[in-house]
């Protein structure tokens, strides 16, 4: 009975661990793994594992594993890792959980420095993976210091720059709040997108030697094999796509490419190890074979997949735009319950005014009342007054009449008469004044109390009205092998002469010039940055990608210009590097 083997993989966000018989092929291991984690697109991924050497290696899918030089650890320990990149994440990764797993393994890349990125896109690609894992920004959750514990930035790039951590963290959260409404999956897809673009995205190095000896590195990626001098590995000198190559070969550590021009001659290399060409060999033979076939229509399983993932898509954007909905409903019921609130408040401070208004004036009026009540009983005196005056001067004016009828004889007597009449009708005349100045105070009076009465109703009717408008709440809720010779055909003639219709790859640009806003925006902060940056920590990719953009190159950009010319002046280039 075969003994089982302990066996430990780490994805990119979790370990597995299975117990597997010892003859377990390379395929079976793997096909466990991808049914575990619900994979679908499994032509880009492959078990990698360091061997007895300390390289890094590729499980064989037809050998056993036991078979292979895995080591003897227990558990054996195997990364799920892309092993192939697409050319264009956008049209080539359909699965969310495929666009995680490359996500995850490039913002890797990038942080350890296996991938350069320069400072000014570290920064943009950060705000993409804080999407990415927050969702949309809210200042009211995500306060300053909420990304201190997050690796975002590329050591390299925090180190040449004399900016603190919260500096840095204003200067993604900066291009992270643009990123409102996006989907989590969409601000991998997008960082993805933009990563692409980088020069060492997706390149496989290995150091070879030309006939001269010259010490190169061969890059292999989506699009085919380019030549790099020792010490610029951002910026190729030749290339070749897969569309020019037929056959490739090696025999111990030379190696063979055979053009589909058969006018032009062999492309050959040396690599210093053995077990280094085998490995070029199988990455030659997947590339090439992802690329014819990006060249032909999808097969059913894909169309399938693409289906799906369009249909779950627009799934997932049905949703997020009910949610927005419904938070603006939310929102907006709130505003409108505050709004209720703020005019039940002002309610009730009016209310208060308008009865402290009607209790002053019915005091004012009691006060009046009171006071006409008062004047009232003086205008009856007033006229008790006026009468009893009017008797007085009555009886003044028949006293001097009796004096003249009886002729009084002495001037003493006539004058102490003459006296009291006028006495009396100085009397008369003081009772008159004092009782029109009463006259005049009542009238004050009676005007007083009219505007009092005309006061406490229009507060009465100010409080009617404030009480008829009152706000009710209720409102807000209703608005609510293992031979030293190996090699393999790339396909027939016919294969390359249509894919060779099809190098799409040459016509395309960056992210950058397409947007010209991000374009702006980057070379703004990229002018920011070049002002606290230490010169003397820069590091020899710095400069590089420093010359590519004086001089106005771009991966693509580079990419036509490498690959000009017919296929046998650019072998007699590589030979002469």
């Amino acid at each position: 009975m075969p003994r089982p083997a302990n066996v430990r993989v780490t994805t990119m966000d979790a370990e597995l661990e299975f117990a597997v018989h010892e003859k377990i092929t390379g395929k079976e291991l793997f096909d466990q793994v991808v049914r575990t984690i619900g994979l679908r697109e499994v032509k880009f991924f492959g078990l990698q594992y360091v061997d007895s050497k300390g390289l890094t290696a590729w499980l064989k899918m037809t050998k056993k594993v036991l078979q292979q030089d895995v080591g003897h650890s227990n558990p054996l320990i195997f990364k799920f890792r892309a092993k192939f990149f697409p050319e264009d994440v956008a049209e080539e990764l359909i699965q969310d959980i495929t666009q995680r797993m490359f996500f995850l393994q490039v913002k890797e890349g990038i942080l350890c420095e296996d991938m350069y990125c320069p400072p000014e896109t570290s920064v943009l690609l950060a705000s993409y993976a804080v999407q990415a894992k927050y969702g949309d920004y809210n200042p009211e959750i995500h306060l300053p210091g909420f990304l201190a514990g997050e690796r975002l930035l590329p050591e390299r790039v925090i180190e040449q720059h004399a900016i603190t951590r919260d500096q840095w963290e204003e200067r993604i959260v900066s291009w992270y709040s643009e990123h409102r409404g996006m989907l989590r999956e969409d601000a991998m897809l997008e960082y993805l997108k933009i990563a692409q673009d980088l020069e060492m995205y997706g390149v496989n190095y290995f150091e070879i030697r030309n006939k001269k000896g010259t010490q190169l590195w061969l890059g292999v990626d989506a699009l085919g094999l380019n030549i790099y001098e020792y010490d610029d590995r951002l910026t190729p000198k030749v290339g070749f796509p897969w569309s020019e190559i037929s056959h490739i070969s090696f025999s111990q550590m030379k190696f063979i490419i055979k053009p589909t021009d058969k006018k032009s001659k062999d492309f050959v290399f040396y690599a210093p190890k053995l077990r280094i060409n085998k490995r070029i060999l199988a990455l030659c033979m997947g590339n090439h074979e992802l690329y014819v076939a990006r060249r032909k229509p999808d097969t059913i399983e894909e169309q399938q997949m693409k289906a799906q993932a369009r249909e779950d898509k627009a799934i997932r954007h049905a949703e997020r735009a009910h949610l927005a909905r419904e938070k603006q409903a939310r929102a907006q019921a709130e505003r409108k319950r505050a709004e209720l609130e703020q005019r039940l408040r002002s309610f009730e401070v009016e209310t208060a005014r308008a009865m402290e208004a009607l209790k002053q004036s019915e005091q004012a009026s009691k006060e009046l009342e009171e006071k006409v009540r008062r004047a009232e009983e003086e205008a009856a005196e007033r006229d008790r007054l006026r009468q009893e005056a009017e008797r007085t001067q009555r009886q003044a004016e028949e006293q001097l009449t009796a004096l003249r009828e009886a002729s009084v004889s002495t001037e003493e007597e006539r004058q102490k008469a003459l006296e009291e009449s006028e006495l009396i009708k100085q009397k008369a005349k003081e009772m008159q004044e004092e009782a029109e100045r009463k006259e005049r105070e009542a009238r004050e009076l009676q005007a007083k109390l009219l505007a009092a009465q005309r006061q406490q109703i229009e507060s009465a009717q100010t409080l009617m009205n404030v009480t008829r408008h009152q706000p009710t709440l209720s409102e807000a809720s209703e608005t609510s092998s293992d031979s030293g010779e190996r090699g393999a055909d790339l396909g027939g003639e016919e294969d390359m002469l249509t894919v060779a219709k099809y190098r799409s790859e040459e016509e395309r640009t960056t992210m950058m010039e397409k947007n010209r806003k991000m374009r702006e925006k980057l070379a703004g902060l990229g002018q920011e940055l070049d002002r606290s940056k230490d010169q003397t920590k820069l590091t020899h990719f710095d400069h590089l990608h420093r010359l590519n953009v004086n001089e106005g190159r771009d991966k693509f950009k580079t990419l036509r210009q490498i690959r000009s010319g017919n296929t046998h002046r650019r072998i007699m280039d590589f030979e002469n590097l």
